[in-house]
Formats: structure tokens, sequence, C-alpha cells
């Protein structure tokens, strides 16, 4: 079976096929950054301008690199939620009249869904139940996995995403578009210890996160100091540990208390260094095995949406002729 997947969610066009036998035979990406960088953010309506002109010719050159075409294809997925409207509705569009003009089943993804089935692609996918952990500019949720489609949310954040503090403190800083990573490469440059920020909700029950206030904490002591590029540095620095500390410390307390000690994480604040090297050394204190997607399956991509797609018409669900695209969408109401 061969499912070409479809992602438009935000500001990345991206395109795959999911072949049953030879896993994924083609991906291919557009990323809008240098449009958005100008504006310093992602601009809604541009974003979905831009997927209305490159998602065809992103589709003709996945089939071609993939050796494949619209005969071979077997059905089609595309992401209908969350994320921006706009966007959403770029893709779902095409997704849903392709498959209909091709007579083909097709069916709607949910974004977080595919970002927490990427590691299932690799070579020593994660066995089930497992935990995950998914933490993208817009997201950070901790899930308990019983099966594809069946999830619990374990705790999720009450204001601001990881990811999207990230770009916030970043972007006091001065760093340019997307900040996030830029930030973490200033942190390698900086000094431990010289700034100390909160580990919010980490001296309370419960799983649930929050960023916003550590975002804050950030922002006074960037007011309060004479600005040079080490001090920019041990910010950074003291940013990101706060941020993959108060992480761990979630992940280890959820270990706990579901005694499941399998962890995949995945969403684009997965590549991070420092998280993978913190989750990787907590893990082997719980006796576990922690799952990462490779680089080009962290950040939104096609191949975790043909994949996701793949499982799903597998077990005989397909959409109706009339779609939806879910800007809000609760993992755990799919």
């Amino acid at each position: 079976m061969q499912v070409l997947g479809i992602e438009t969610s935000c500001d990345e066009t991206a395109v795959a096929v999911y072949d049953s036998k030879n896993g994924i035979i083609s991906h291919c990406l557009y990323s809008q950054i240098d449009l958005h960088n100008q504006y310093g953010g992602v601009v809604p309506e541009l974003a979905s301008r831009e997927h209305i002109l490159k998602v065809l010719p992103l589709i003709n050159r996945t089939l071609t690199d993939g050796n494949t075409s619209f005969d071979l294809l077997d059905a089609i997925a595309y992401t209908s939620g969350p994320g921006l409207m706009g966007s959403l509705l770029v893709g779902s569009a095409i997704g849903r009249s392709l498959a209909y003009s091709l007579n083909l089943p097709a069916i709607g993804v949910h974004h977080m869904e595919a970002h927490l089935l990427a590691p299932l692609l690799e070579k020593n996918p994660p066995k089930y139940p497992f935990l995950a952990l998914l933490v993208s500019g817009g997201h950070t949720l901790l899930v308990e996995v019983a099966a594809p489609s069946n999830f619990k949310i374990l705790g999720e954040s009450v204001d601001d995403a990881a990811g999207e503090a990230f770009d916030k403190t970043a972007k006091v800083l001065g760093l340019a578009y997307p900040g996030g990573p830029k930030l973490s490469q200033l942190a390698e440059k900086g000094t431990l210890g010289r700034f100390t920020f909160p580990r919010p909700m980490t001296d309370r029950p419960g799983l649930d996160f929050s960023f916003s206030g550590l975002k804050t904490s950030a922002l006074n002591t960037i007011n309060s100091e004479n600005l040079d590029e080490q001090i920019k540095a041990d910010i950074a620095c003291a940013f990101v540990d706060a941020v993959v500390d108060t992480l761990t410390i979630k992940c280890q307390r959820a270990i706990e208390e579901t005694k499941i000690n399998q962890l995949v994480v995945a969403g684009g604040v997965s590549a991070n260094k420092q998280l993978q090297h913190a989750l990787v050394s907590m893990l082997k204190k719980e006796n576990g095995e922690v799952f990462f997607p490779r680089n080009e399956y962290c950040t939104d991509n096609g191949a975790m949406v043909a994949y996701a797609g793949y499982l799903r018409i597998k077990k005989g669900h397909s959409e109706p002729l009339s779609f939806h695209a879910k800007p809000r969408w609760s993992i755990d109401n799919i």
C-alpha cells in the first residue's frame, strides 16, 4: 500500500509517500522561513498563500523522486488539525479533492498524533504502551499511548508551549526567526550557573506545564542587564537549562506514576541536544529507553502524516467527501 501524505499546518509545505513494504520512499519539504523572517514570525495569510503556490509542484516532485505515480497510490492523508486555519484548508482541500479525482480513500490526520508516531519509522521503534513527550512551537504534551489513536493526556501546558517560550525569548535577545534553534546554539556558548531561572510547576503534584512565568523571568533579566554577547549566551544557557530540567522532571514523574519506562520524544524541540542528553541520562537511571525521530522528522514533515494516515487507512478509516479543518483539536478526541 502506498499513501501520499500532505502537511500544511503552519509555515512548511511537506509531502511524502509511505510504502507499506519499503517505508518512506520519498519526502520533500519547502520551508517558508525566509518569507516570514522579515516579519519576525509567521503571518497566517502569507503562509496559506505560499502553500497554494507550492503544494502541487511539491506533490509532483515527491512522486517523481519516489519513482511512483498517482496510479500507484492507494490512499491520501493530509493534516486536518491543529494548526492555522488557512494553511490547514489548503492541504485538506487539495488532499480530499485529489483523493476524489483518483477514487481513493482519504484521511485527515491529527498533527500531533503524526509527530508522536514519527519515531515508529525508525529501525528500533518503541513497543506499546509507551509515554510520549510532544514539544513544539504550539504544543507541550505528556501522553500515555496504549495503541495507535488510543491516547490519554497526562499533562499539558496551561499557557505558552515550550517551543513558543523558546521563540519569544530568542526574539527579545535579538535572534532572528525562527529563534528557538538559534537560542539553543547560543546557549552552548554560555556559562551554566551565572543566571538561574525557575522550574515552573515542579514544586507541586501533577504533570501540567507552564512556561509563561519562565519567559517573563528571562525577559526581566534581559532588561536588567547591560547585554553583551557573553551575557546573552549565559542567559540563553540558563533558560535552556530551566526548560530542559522542567521537561525532564515531569517525564520522570510520569514514568514513576504509570510504571511505563519507554518514552517517545517528538516535535520540533525534540531536536534540542541538551534535552536529548538529559532525557537519555534520566531514562538510563529508570532502566528505560528514550526514542527520538531523526532530525528531518522532528519538525513538520510529510513522512509522519503519510505514516499516520497509513495506520488509520489500514484499519478501515476514511473521510466522507466533505472535510473539516480543525485549528483546535485535542489529541484525546481523535
